[in-house]
C-alpha cells in the first residue's frame, strides 16, 4: 500500500515582532506575566507593509520547491488554506501560482487550485483533499502544495489582541514522503457553534470562554472517533502531540484533557489510584453537575503528578516552543506545531524514525480532527534545512506606536501608508493595485 505525507515543509514568518511583555504589557498597564504565564506567549510576528497572506504563502512555497528542486509541472494541485482572504471568488492558490510563475520556468495551467475555508482546521482539511487526490491515482505522478496562510489580527482593545500574529506553512504532500506518513485513520468532533466567527468582517467576534469549552469538547469527540476506527491510544503511543495551538495556554488544558483520556483503565491510573484516586466515572453520581464538580478536582490533582508533568515536558512542550515566539497563525498553527517537535528532536539528536504522532487539528465553528503520522526516514535532513530559528531573529522589534501603524496598515477597512521597517530581498512583495482592484506584486532580488 501506497505511503503518503509530507515530503517537506517550509516556513515564512512576517517580519516584524511585537514583544509581549516588553512592549504590549506596559502600554496595556498590565502585568507582564499575563502574557508569558497566562497566555504562554513572548512575542507576535507581523507582516511589514510590502508583506501579506499572498507574499508570505508565495515566499514559503518558492522557499520549499528551490530546496526540493522542483518546477511547476511537478505539481498537480495547490491548496491554500486562509481565514485571512480578501477576495470572494478569486482564490489566492491563483496570486500565489502568479507569484510563482516569475520566477520559474513553465506554469500551473495544468495543476488544480483552490482556496479552503473552515476557520484553523482548514490547513488540514487541505491535506486530506491532497492525501485522497494521492490515492485516488488522480495525481499523474505529481505533488500537491499546500499552503497554510494568515495574517490573524484582532480589533484593537480585542481580549484576542495578544495572540495576533502572521505568517505561513508550505507543505509539499507527495508518495513516499521524506517527513511524516499520514495514517488512513482519521477522528473528528463537529458541530454547530459560534465560538469565533466572522460574518463579512475582518476581524472575529469571539466569546473566549465559550470557544475554550467548544475547543476541548470536539476534542475530545474527535480523539474517541478515532479510538473507534484506531485503537485505543495511551501516552506512550506518541513521541509528540502537537494540537492546534491559539496560543500556549490553550493547549496546556487540551494536553491535561487528552491525558486523563487516555491512561482511563490503563497502568498509569491503577499507579495513581493511591495518591488521587481512581477517575471518576459518570455513571457513580446521580447528576451531571456532581460529575463535573469530581472531574475538576481529579484533574487538578493530576496535572500536579510526576506522572502528567513529564509526559507533558516531552510530548507537548517541545511543540509549542515557536508559538511562543509568533503567536496565532490560524490555518498554520498545528503545523507550526509539528514543526517545532520534529525541530525539537533534531535539535536534540532523537531518533524519531518509525515513531508516531498525534495531530490534533481545530477549526472554530467547530470541527476538531484527529489522526496519526509516523515519522519517515529522513525527516531530520528536511527538518535540518529550516531556516526559522534564523527568520525569528531578523524580525524588526516594534515599538508600541509603531504597532498600532502597523495594524491600520493591514487593516482592509482602512487606506494607510506606511513605509517599510525592513528592506525585501529574494523574495515576493506587494506592489498595490490594478484596474480591478486586484492585488499586485512582484519579485524582488
Amino acid at each position: 500500500m501506497t505511503a503518503v505525507g509530507i515530503d517537506a515543509i517550509e516556513i515564512w514568518t512576517g517580519k516584524l515582532q511585537l514583544d509581549l511583555p516588553g512592549t504590549f504589557a506596559p502600554a496595556k498597564g498590565e502585568d507582564p506575566e499575563k502574557y508569558t504565564k497566562g497566555l504562554g506567549l513572548e512575542t507576535s510576528s507581523f507582516p511589514d507593509a510590502y508583506e501579506d497572506i499572498v507574499t508570505m504563502g508565495a515566499n514559503a512555497a518558492k522557499r520549499l520547491m528551490d530546496r526540493k528542486g522542483l518546477d511547476p509541472q511537478d505539481i498537480g494541485r495547490i491548496d491554500v488554506a486562509t481565514e485571512s482572504a480578501f477576495d470572494n471568488s478569486k482564490p489566492v492558490s491563483t496570486y500565489i501560482a502568479g507569484c510563482l510563475e516569475q520566477v520559474y520556468d513553465g506554469d500551473f495551467h495544468h495543476a488544480n487550485k483552490g482556496e479552503r475555508k473552515f476557520a484553523c482546521v482548514a490547513g488540514t482539511q487541505s491535506i486530506d483533499d491532497a492525501y485522497n487526490w494521492i490515492k485516488a491515482g488522480r495525481n499523474r505522478g505529481r505533488a500537491a502544495l499546500v499552503i497554510a496562510t494568515d495574517t490573524a489580527l484582532y480589533a484593537r482593545g480585542d481580549p484576542g489582541e495578544a495572540t495576533q500574529g502572521a505568517g505561513a506553512v508550505a507543505m509539499l504532500i507527495t508518495e513516499e514522503p521524506s517527513v511524516v506518513e499520514l495514517s488512513t485513520e482519521q477522528g473528528y468532533g463537529s458541530a454547530d457553534e459560534t465560538d469565533f466567527l466572522k460574518p463579512n468582517q475582518q476581524f472575529p467576534s469571539v466569546d473566549g470562554k465559550r470557544s475554550m469549552q467548544v475547543y476541548l469538547a470536539r476534542m475530545r469527540e474527535a480523539l474517541t472517533d478515532f479510538e473507534s476506527v484506531a485503537w485505543d491510544t495511551h501516552p506512550s503511543d506518541f513521541a509528540y502531540i502537537p494540537f492546534h495551538t491559539p496560543f500556549p495556554g490553550m493547549v496546556r488544558k487540551a494536553g491535561l484533557l487528552g491525558y486523563r483520556h487516555m491512561i482511563r483503565d490503563t497502568e498509569i491510573e491503577d499507579a495513581l489510584e493511591g495518591r488521587i484516586g481512581r477517575q471518576p466515572r459518570e455513571e457513580d453520581f446521580e447528576d451531571w453537575e456532581s460529575y463535573e464538580e469530581a472531574i475538576r478536582a481529579y484533574m487538578d490533582e493530576l496535572k500536579e503528578t510526576e506522572e502528567y508533568r513529564s509526559w507533558y515536558a516531552d510530548a507537548i512542550d517541545p511543540t509549542l516552543n515557536i508559538a511562543r515566539r509568533v503567536g496565532n497563525w490560524y490555518t498554520g498553527s498545528v503545523h507550526v506545531a509539528r514543526a517545532s517537535a520534529l525541530r525539537h528532536a533534531a535539535d536534540n539528536d532523537v531518533d524519531l524514525a518509525g515513531q508516531k504522532l498525534l495531530v490534533a487539528s481545530y477549526g472554530s465553528g467547530a470541527q476538531a480532527e484527529i489522526h496519526a503520522e509516523t515519522v519517515a526516514e529522513g525527516w531530520d535532513e528536511e527538518v535540518g534545512a529550516l531556516t526559522i530559528d534564523e527568520q525569528l531573529e531578523r524580525r524588526y522589534d516594534l515599538s508600541y506606536d509603531e504597532y498600532e501603524q502597523v495594524h491600520d496598515r493591514h487593516n482592509h477597512d482602512m487606506d494607510v501608508e506606511l513605509e517599510e521597517f525592513t528592506q525585501p530581498e529574494g523574495e515576493f512583495v506587494f506592489t498595490g493595485w490594478g484596474r480591478m482592484s486586484e492585488r499586485k506584486y512582484d519579485y524582488v532580488e
